[in-house]
């Protein structure tokens, strides 16, 4: 009886060792794939505006990590980002926009409006939506598909104009005379339309309007008959390093300090202070549309975080504020688009996809608060601006400095003018 109940465990035990092996080998069940959300996004990290783009490309990258690994994505959805250098070129943007297309992405971001003017015939036609951190009028204007995060460039132009009548003017007789200097791109051109729209409404007079190139080396010549003309105000919407071409040159003709000097919010960054030198652009005013690093609202602190760990060199430059903002806000309108039409109905990235992010995301947008980084952002149907809301600050002791109270920028429905776009 032992000997048979030994034989009966030896039995089994070479059972056991031959088969396992094979138990090993067998198939296991497919692991479910990841539910992923998809967007595009885009920045000039080399080329004529590289100073800024760098810098909000990192952010964007950074601000989507963090929302993956410390928020569990959108609704349990990692964010997947297509990331490409648009090296400032409007070929390459064309090109991008319809990889964004073709592999699936739900929406997309652009840094500059140079970049969107390029992309928006293709993504218009498509029913593509997509969101410029920094905008000009004729992107948006008719309201199509493309969406401004932050107030354009005309309401940069408008905003320092009405805050130069009430706190530098302060009723002086006659109109003052404010020269223009802009990008020859919708970055300028959003600025020369504005104050094309409304100069004689604000009670000023535009006595120069001079273009410049994003690689301009001097503009000694342009400056010099504009300051025959005697301007009270030199007002610049450009790019930071062409900016501070402008301001050194004004420097070096005894322009500066003397006349003011506003700056649209493209330029007004760490990057101009740190390409012309603190002295040059001490005095100088700009717009923007964020806080500043260190103001005491919910989301510096994670975004700091984040900041120093990932790309401490980005530290202070007020583009990484609104390039991490970007990101919050594609993600918002994501989780919006996932809770009113479920993820199934976005898993193919394809026009129907597009037409439910735009319907059940971007137009669901209702005083989203960005975590105090910006103007609150709420879609109002007519108006493709999602924030309305920008600062004045000026340059202190090499510092952005003194800033206002927020400034609500009105609606201007460009496209009743008959020159608008020609």
């Amino acid at each position: 009886m032992k000997k048979l109940l030994l034989t009966g465990i030896i039995v089994c035990l070479t059972l056991l060792v031959l088969l396992s092996p094979l138990a090993g080998c067998a198939p296991k069940p497919k692991a479910e794939p990841t539910k992923v959300l998809k967007v595009g996004m885009m920045t000039p990290t080399t080329g004529a505006a590289a100073e800024k783009g760098r810098v909000m490309g990192h952010a964007n990258l950074d601000a989507i990590q963090y929302i993956n690994s410390e928020l569990g994505g959108v609704a349990g959805h990692p964010i997947e980002v297509l990331w490409l250098d648009s090296a400032y070129d409007a070929a390459k943007v064309v090109t991008i926009v319809k990889r964004f297309m073709d592999e699936g992405c739900l929406l997309f971001t652009t840094a500059s409006s140079k970049e969107m003017s390029a992309a928006m015939e293709i993504a218009n036609e498509a029913g593509f939506p997509g969101i410029a951190c920094f905008s000009s009028p004729v992107l948006y204007r008719p309201p199509k598909h493309i969406y401004g995060q932050t107030p354009d460039y005309g309401d940069d132009a408008l905003a320092f104009a009405n805050f130069y009548l009430k706190n530098i003017w302060k009723g002086k007789s006659g109109k003052p005379k404010f020269a223009l200097h802009l990008l020859n791109n919708p970055t300028g051109y959003g600025a020369r339309d504005a104050f094309k729209a409304k100069a004689d409404e604000l009670g000023i007079e535009i006595v120069s309007i001079d273009e410049h190139t994003a690689t301009t080396t001097s503009e000694i010549e342009s400056l010099t008959r504009i300051k025959a003309k005697n301007p009270d105000v030199l007002f610049i919407s450009s790019t930071p390093a062409p900016t501070a071409v402008i301001i050194k040159n004004a420097y070096e003709l005894g322009m500066y300090p003397g006349v003011t000097i506003g700056c649209a919010h493209a330029s007004f960054t760490k990057a101009l202070i740190d390409i012309a030198g603190a002295k040059i652009v001490e005095g100088v005013y700009g717009t923007f549309p964020t806080v500043l690093w260190g103001e005491n609202v919910p989301g510096m602190a994670k975004m700091t975080e984040y900041c120093k760990k990932l790309h401490p060199e980005d530290y202070g430059n007020m583009d990484y504020i609104t390039s991490w903002a970007q990101s919050l806000i594609v993600a918002e309108i994501l989780k919006l688009a996932v809770k009113n039409a479920g993820y199934d109905a976005l898993a193919k990235g394809n026009p129907t996809s597009w037409k439910i992010v735009e319907t059940q995301g971007f137009h669901k947008l209702k005083k989203y608060d960005v975590e105090g980084l910006q103007g609150p952002v709420t879609y109002t149907p007519g108006d493709n601006r999602l924030t309305k809301y920008n600062r004045i600050y000026q340059i202190v002791n090499g510092q952005i400095a003194n800033p206002s109270e927020w400034v609500e920028a009105p609606l201007v429905e460009y496209e009743k003018y008959p020159w608008f776009g020609k």
